[in-house]
């Protein structure tokens, strides 16, 4: 869904990034630690619509992940670095990689006053990968043993030909999972993996109160958690407009609440949201109009703040699509990434809040390279563009009989953007390209999750956890959470899986970019940018700032 990244790498890259957009909030009032703040004023926040019900498991994309993330607490957490911290674990210990023991906090509560023990972290993990539950992030305990057990899915092809996925375990827990007394788990993984608990700190290990597993779409209304914040009240979420949080004063962890709580207030439109901001109307925003990329640094004076962050965005291309299948396909995806200019998409419509891509994961991330084989498929030839389109002509015509339309949400600043990108397939290729509008996220999300995108779509993945492999894993492994656009390749596969074995980082992410060569070979999706993250905040509270992955740390805003 959402998360990534360690400290080492940002070094020359946010220096660069920071002179590009000349980010302010390091000097003002505004960050002034003696001003003077108010722990019990809620803020006001930009958000959208989330997708689903508030279940940690079933939450992957941003809107309700922010939720989730304040909602709720796990055996870690990671500090705004990327770097995890126990949490609700006591420890975390292993002496051969594969079998894990994790102690669990005791006196831990829900905000409805339940227990939280090694039990509930058992019983929630194997909700979430039983494939019965659908769970949208049961993939993320694919390491532990007996996950293909309770995952286990039939497919059936229909007499269209399109594949039906029907979920079919053989067991409804996890052999490998258990809870040995009230404060100890153990796990056994399916092989050695030396960075397994790295990904503990993401959501989809959060624990749930036992009323959770008995009425999952009932509870993610109003879901009870155990974190910095909690419901304000019973309907705290009023669908298509707002969500209240207040603070959780039992809450003890590393994310202690500054403010008094948070309203995601819903927009369609970053137009308005950032009028509202001007007028002090809303007091923190992620998502800036695209007309105001060249002036929030002097709009919000000293209220801005810009870096790097593990966020990227793709250009995804559906397998089922016949234009671009078979070896006519593969030519004219090349020539798609051939036609987009994305060195003057970034300077002149992002105003150098985003980096061109050069792989599919973020340069924040350790492990991360500019030199993957097949990368140069990702720089701007309008010749050779041309001339992949006319190969691919001389196999199979391209159907012309409708404009190629590329899905996207209208609430990001996207409108832009793609409209360059739709110019350059004409210019450079000769087809009529255009938006296809949604005012919400998640609309675009169940299109692509039915497989019903007659055309491209518009993609990103903000890290959910510091990894090389969670940029791929999830997104482009066969049968993925993420993996919304079905694309499967058994090497890209074999090499994931020999990376998450491997005895040392470096090895590891020596498979991962290797991998990373089979998708440049495959292109089911085209690396666009990098995020440089630009927020702006109001007059009502002190500051602001993001954490390794681009979002913001809400916890962490002081109210005046």
């Amino acid at each position: 869904m959402r998360f990534s990244r360690t400290s080492k790498a940002l070094g020359i890259a946010a220096i660069v990034a920071l002179a590009v957009t000349g980010c302010g909030g390091g000097s003002g009032s505004n960050t002034d630690s003696s001003a003077a703040s108010d722990p019990n004023k809620v803020i006001t926040a930009y958000s959208n619509e989330p997708q689903n019900p508030l279940l940690p498991a079933n939450t992957n994309e941003v809107y309700g992940g922010r939720v989730v993330e304040l909602l709720f607490e796990g055996l870690r957490a990671y500090d705004p670095s990327g770097k995890p911290v126990n949490a609700l674990a006591e420890s975390i210990e292993t002496t051969d990689s594969q079998n894990w023991t994790i102690k669990v906090k005791s006196g831990a509560k829900f905000t409805n006053g339940e227990a939280i023990t090694a039990k509930t972290f058992v019983d929630s993990w194997n909700f979430a990968a039983l494939s019965t539950n659908l769970q949208n992030n049961g993939f993320f305990f694919e390491s532990i043993e007996g996950y293909a057990d309770v995952s286990a899915v039939n497919e059936t092809t229909g007499a269209d030909g399109k594949k039906t996925s029907t979920p079919a375990p053989t067991a409804q827990t996890m052999s490998g999972l258990a809870a040995k007394d009230d404060q100890t788990i153990t796990v056994k993984l399916s092989q050695p993996e030396a960075d397994w608990s790295l990904r503990l700190g993401y959501s989809a290990f959060y624990p749930l109160p036992s009323e959770a597993l008995k009425d999952p779409k009932k509870f993610g209304e109003n879901p009870v958690g155990n974190g910095p914040y909690k419901f304000e009240k019973e309907g705290a979420w009023v669908h298509d407009q707002s969500i209240s949080l207040v603070k959780n004063t039992d809450y003890s962890g590393p994310r202690a609440a500054k403010n008094g709580g948070v309203t995601f207030k819903f927009y369609t439109d970053p137009g308005p949201a950032y009028t509202d901001l001007q007028a002090d109307n809303l007091d923190v925003t992620d998502v800036l109009p695209s007309n105001a990329l060249k002036t929030y640094t002097t709009d919000f004076q000293d209220r801005n703040s810009t870096k790097p962050v593990a966020n990227n965005s793709t250009l995804n291309i559906p397998g089922y699509n016949k234009n671009f299948q078979g070896e006519a396909g593969k030519l004219r995806r090349q020539a798609l990434s051939h036609a987009i200019n994305r060195d003057e998409i970034t300077k002149v419509i992002f105003n150098g809040t985003r980096t061109p891509a050069t792989e599919y994961t973020a340069p924040v991330l350790d492990g991360y390279s500019d030199s993957i084989k097949g990368n140069d498929v990702l720089k701007f030839d309008a010749q050779k563009a041309k001339d992949l389109w006319a190969q691919a002509e001389k196999i199979q015509p391209y159907d012309s009989s409708k404009p190629l339309q590329i899905a996207s949400n209208t609430d990001g600043g996207n409108k832009e953007w793609i409209d360059a990108v739709a110019n350059g397939f004409k210019n450079n290729l000769g087809i009529e390209a255009e938006i296809q509008p949604f005012a919400k996220f998640a609309e675009v999300l169940d299109l692509r999750k039915s497989q019903s995108l007659p055309g491209l779509t518009r993609a990103g993945w903000q890290g959910d956890y510091p990894s090389l492999y969670n940029f791929l894993g999830p997104v482009w492994a066969t049968n993925a959470s993420s993996n919304y656009e079905k694309y499967s390749n058994p090497e890209f596969d074999k090499l994931l899986k020999e990376g998450l074995g491997a005895k040392t980082p470096e090895e590891a992410n020596a498979k991962f970019n290797q991998a990373q060569e089979i998708l440049f070979q495959d292109l089911p999706g085209l690396p666009l940018w990098y995020l440089n993250r630009p927020i702006v905040w109001s007059n009502n509270v002190v500051s602001a700032e993001t954490g390794w992955n681009g979002g913001i740390l809400y916890y962490n805003i002081e109210a005046k």
